[in-house]
């Protein structure tokens, strides 16, 4: 075979390798499987407004995350006043709004710091998939992506004294929600209570694949993660205030196992490093801690750590990782590190701040905006280095998005693309 030939179906073959990460799909919140990780090559770390894509002036305000398919970039967002939704579709290359859809609904109570737009949407080749609600309903649907309706439920009553704001996630051929509410509150009081549960829907059709009934004392709103152990069926992985950290298969939704570790609410998203599974609960006062548990039959816990001196454990963002390193932010300006299999703190760092959205790390760098509008990027590194503060102009309690060798990240009002040059 000629040498220049050679040379051509080596590149070819590289280029072909490198095809599925700099198109890397942003399917869910914090993208694949949750975890928040990217390996695009063409985001900077240091930006002004001159090197955005685009803005764009959002109608409402949420706190949701983008989700990006090819190119095609879809959110949610919500007018504060008589809470009808938003459903929104943004050409990802160009910024121009492709459809919109509006909802109308009720105004009900939310927590001081939530939306009626706190969810974030998931998506696949063929549709798109939104949840919210008010307390007598709860809804959650499948556009396509031309944004035409495929199939709408009603879940039915969804209570909390903080509102909605868990999102779904998608496995195999099927639509996954984890719905945990304060029920057992309603119950004492003598009110019929909704369910809490997590149900698995098919995508295509909206109809019950399976449905596991859960305990819950306080809402959740962790999303659920799949975890491959080395030898075995994967697993799904769930929170909630009265089962803890539990485990069932995705396919039938039978429990595998659970473990009793909380004692408050869970916010923040499982996550799995060095073969543990890693879980934190607290409330806004405090009394926050994270736990590291092994998981299998009998599952235990490897360690916990509460909040105290320079460690504080996040409560809202969900930690990221890179191989066993995890990086914690807490919702009050704390970052730390650890490594995942004993539990070894490589640093700790008063940051300043405050956070309600989760980091995500793309190659050596994490990316993180706090409550006004500022990304952090730090290292990813064994040592804290801050390598840059931009500011977006905007408050935010949103999680980045990275698709396309570009950040998608979402203020109050706006939508706003770097990278990708």
């Amino acid at each position: 075979m000629p040498k220049t030939l050679c040379i051509l179906l080596a590149l070819c073959f590289t280029s072909l390798l490198a095809a599925p990460t700099i198109a890397q799909e942003w399917t869910r919140f914090r993208g694949p499987n949750g975890t928040g990780i990217s390996d695009a090559t063409t985001i900077p770390t240091k930006w002004s407004p001159a090197d955005y894509n685009f803005k764009i002036d959002l109608p409402g305000i949420g706190h949701g995350s983008p989700v990006v398919w090819g190119e095609k970039v879809f959110l949610m967002s919500a007018d504060p006043k008589d809470a009808t939704r938003y459903l929104l579709c943004y050409h990802a290359i160009t910024g121009k709004q492709l459809w919109k859809r509006a909802y109308k609904s009720t105004p009900h109570r939310l927590h001081p710091r939530s939306s009626y737009a706190s969810c974030t949407p998931a998506v696949d080749a063929d549709r798109v998939y939104f949840a919210w609600s008010k307390p007598e309903r709860t809804t959650l649907l499948a556009l396509d992506h031309d944004g035409k309706d495929v199939w709408e439920r009603d879940l039915g009553k969804f209570q909390s004294m903080h509102g909605f704001g868990t999102s779904p996630m998608l496995h195999e051929n099927m639509l996954i929600l984890s719905n945990m509410q304060q029920s057992e509150s309603f119950k004492a009081a003598g009110e019929t209570a909704g369910e809490s549960s997590v149900i698995a829907l098919d995508r295509a059709t909206g109809k019950d694949v399976w449905k596991t009934l859960r305990t819950s004392t306080v809402a959740a709103y962790c999303v659920p993660t799949i975890y491959r152990p080395k030898s075995g069926k994967p697993e799904l992985i769930a929170c909630s205030s009265g089962n803890n950290i539990f485990s069932l298969d995705p396919l039938t939704g039978k429990e595998n196992w659970a473990i009793k570790v909380f004692t408050m609410r869970t916010v923040a998203s499982p996550i799995v490093a060095g073969g543990l599974i890693f879980g934190s609960t607290g409330s806004g006062g405090g009394g926050n801690f994270i736990v590291a548990v092994r998981p299998g039959k009998n599952p235990k816990v490897v360690y916990k750590y509460k909040s105290a001196g320079e460690f504080k454990a996040p409560y809202v963002p969900t930690p990221v990782t890179d191989g066993d390193t995890v990086f914690m932010v807490y919702d009050k300006g704390f970052m730390s590190c650890l490594n995942a299999p004993d539990g070894k703190f490589y640093w700790k760092e008063r940051t300043g701040g405050a956070f309600s959205g989760s980091p995500v790390r793309v190659r050596d760098k994490i990316y993180c905006i706090d409550e006004r509008g500022v990304v952090w990027v730090i290292a990813a590194a064994k040592k804290y280095k801050l390598l840059a503060k931009n500011d977006l102009g905007d408050p935010s309690r949103s999680t980045p998005a990275i698709s396309g060798g570009r950040m998608f990240l979402r203020t109050y009002h706006h939508l706003i693309s770097v990278g990708g040059k």
